[in-house]
This record gives C-alpha cells, sequence and structure tokens, in this order.
C-alpha cells in the first residue's frame, strides 16, 4: 500500500508543477529527489532522469520502462486550476494527470517494487522530458545513455491494454512549379492545375500493405498556398501532406516510394518518428494475454517513434481524457495500474527464465 500511496502523492506534486515542453527542470528536481529518498542511484541528462535497478549486470537482456513528465499547455476550456491537484469522486483532476503523470508514477512504483531483487532480467527506468513535441532534448537525447535495451514497456494511458503496434508520422512539403503569365492572355503554365492530379493521387492511393493492427498507410493533404493576385497565372503551388505511417514500412520506405510516384518535389521535414511495434509472439504479450489484457492498434504518437527495438504501449488512464480540459484519471485506475504492471512483469520473468537469451526479448 505505501507505493500506490507514494505514487499519488507524488502525482498530485507533479500536478502543482508547471511542467510545459523544454520547461521540465523543476518536475524533473522532483523525480529525481524522489528516487534518491528511496535509496536509488539516478542520472540525469538536461530534464531525463533514468534509474538502473541495483543488481544491474550489462551482460544481462534489459527492460525499460518509460514515460514522460513534460504537458502540453492547458486549453482555454478549463474550469479548474490546471496547476492544482483536485480529488473528487475519486478522481484526481489537474494537467497531465492522465496524460501521462498516472502512467510515471505508476512505472516508478513498480520499478521500486523491483529494485532489490535479483532478477535474469534488467530494469531501467526513465522519466523523460520533451514527448509532447518528440523534442530532441527527450528520450532522443537520453537512449544512447543508457546502453543495450532489449524491448520497452512505454507508459501511456491505454486502459492498461496492450497497444502492440503504433503509427509513425511523417510531414511532407511538396512543390508543383509552373510559369507565369496573365490570365487575361491564357498564358503561362498553371501550377495550380498541374497540382490537381497530384493532390488526387495523394487522395485516393492506397498502399499494397497494409498493417494488421494499423490498417492503412493513411495520407492527408492539409494545407495547399499558391498565387499573388487574381490575374497573374501561378508559377509555384506548394501543399502540405500529412502521412501516418504503419508498422509495415518505415518512414524512409514510404518516403521514397512517394517521391517516385508523383511528379513534383518532396521534401519530408523529418522521418524520425517511425512507426512500431512488439511482435504479437513477444513473451511480454503473452504474459499480458495470461491476464486477460487486449491487443490493439493505436493511432496517437508516443516517445515509441524513437526507439529503434521492440516496445509496448500500456498504462492506466484513457487517451480520449488527454489534452481536454479538466484532465482527470481516477485514483483506482493508478492503483489498478501498479498492481497490473507488477503482475505482467512478474509473469514476463517467470516465463522468460527458461527461455534462451536471444529469445527472452524478441518474441518466439
Amino acid at each position: 500500500m505505501e507505493l500506490k500511496e507514494k505514487a499519488i502523492s507524488l502525482l498530485k506534486q507533479l500536478i502543482e508543477i508547471p511542467s510545459l515542453s523544454r520547461e521540465e527542470d523543476k518536475t524533473a528536481d522532483l523525480i529525481d529527489s524522489l528516487l534518491k529518498s528511496s535509496g536509488v542511484e539516478t542520472e540525469r541528462l538536461q530534464n531525463n532522469i533514468w534509474a538502473k535497478n541495483k543488481h544491474f549486470d550489462a551482460s544481462k537482456p534489459t527492460l525499460l520502462l518509460n514515460s514522460h513528465h513534460d504537458t502540453v499547455k492547458p486549453n482555454t476550456g478549463y474550469t479548474k486550476d490546471p496547476f492544482k491537484a483536485i480529488v473528487e469522486d475519486g478522481k484526481l483532476y489537474g494537467l497531465g494527470s492522465n496524460d501521462a503523470g498516472g502512467c510515471l508514477v505508476s512505472l516508478l512504483a513498480t520499478f521500486l517494487h523491483f529494485y532489490e531483487k535479483e532478477m535474469h532480467y534488467n530494469i531501467i527506468l526513465l522519466a523523460s522530458a520533451e514527448e509532447e513535441i518528440s523534442g530532441k532534448n527527450g528520450i532522443a537525447l537520453a537512449l544512447p545513455e543508457l546502453g543495450k535495451i532489449d524491448f520497452a514497456m512505454v507508459g501511456e494511458p491505454t486502459l492498461m491494454q496492450m497497444a502492440v503496434a503504433e503509427k509513425g508520422l511523417m510531414v511532407l512539403d511538396c512543390s508543383v512549379k509552373g510559369k507565369a503569365g496573365h490570365a487575361a492572355r491564357n498564358e503561362g503554365e498553371n501550377a495550380i492545375y498541374k497540382a490537381l492530379p497530384i493532390i488526387d493521387w495523394f487522395q485516393n492511393y492506397r498502399f499494397e500493405k497494409e498493417s494488421d493492427w494499423l490498417g492503412p498507410i493513411k495520407m492527408s493533404v492539409t494545407q495547399v498556398n499558391s498565387g499573388t493576385q487574381h490575374n497573374v497565372v501561378p508559377d509555384l503551388c506548394q501543399f502540405v501532406v500529412d502521412v501516418r505511417t504503419t508498422d509495415v514500412m518505415s518512414n524512409q520506405e514510404v518516403l521514397e516510394f512517394i517521391q517516385q510516384s508523383v511528379d513534383c518535389e518532396v521534401v519530408a521535414r523529418s522521418t524520425r518518428l517511425n512507426p512500431s511495434s512488439i511482435p504479437a509472439d513477444h513473451p511480454i504479450v503473452k504474459a499480458g494475454e495470461s491476464l486477460g489484457m487486449t491487443k490493439y492498434g493505436s493511432p496517437t504518437l508516443s516517445d515509441q517513434a524513437l526507439m529503434p527495438f521492440p516496445s509496448l504501449k500500456l498504462g492506466p488512464g484513457d487517451s480520449a481524457r488527454s489534452h481536454t480540459a479538466d484532465e482527470y484519471i481516477y485514483l483506482k485506475e493508478i492503483e489498478q495500474g501498479i498492481e497490473l504492471y507488477i503482475e505482467l512483469i512478474t509473469k514476463f520473468m517467470n516465463v522468460t527464465a527458461s527461455l534462451p537469451v536471444g529469445r527472452q526479448g524478441r518474441g518466439t
């Protein structure tokens, strides 16, 4: 019971310390202090805090427990103080309570539960920054410092069901060139007209490969800009495409296919936010199924996008509450989340104890 009380107390404190992305230093201080007061050695890089289990052994496979402590800005619809932890009817209100404070404190409690145990698996806890903006000083900065990771459990609100796949994201800037001329004399080459069939391609093309969990890769033209005035034939049409990739192709593979398929310049702002997945026969997934957890594909982005190893998204709370006014999480969700995390990892440890090392973290 002490772990649960400590977790809820920490979450209340986190809510009352503003921690917008890139401004998480005070919550990083708090998490660092809490772990140290529990006898845990910590490491820190900017606003990323991590710790390893007491008997960490680099020759053993490693499980990463990760969640983030930054938040989005509170929207204008709040009727309660977003920076005040308020408990009403079993709900804990406050910015970041659901996304992803409840997950973070539950994983922290889980880490403390296993911290001093002798295990055939290492466990690393990482409280990362800048998740909400996919920032370069968040998990991407911390991961190289952690050493080899075999797989990760990412704390995001999933109602404690297993998100075994997650969509990636690319934003494409497309440019179609024409030739300027006077509209009255039917001169030039209208870049808008040239762009129309290309935009139509983005709207209607269906990739041959589809994900079992995430469905088709989705492309949406979301912005168009062209022309300088009504009587000048535009010589340039620029448009933006939002691409939601799936685990059947990497972002780079999708980008190269698009560039080969359309007659215009296509530049990706970034290819770093890749889709992710974990094999359906991975021991952690099997352990979750044995506990009655269901599997699904998640359309929302998380720090999984920056993990070059198998990962599972799982946590207390409901994604539908994230980024909403008067955000909340049920206290019982945190308590049950800690119980299920511990039960899941215990079962996973028992299952993998008899498996060859090469199969423990990568499925069968």
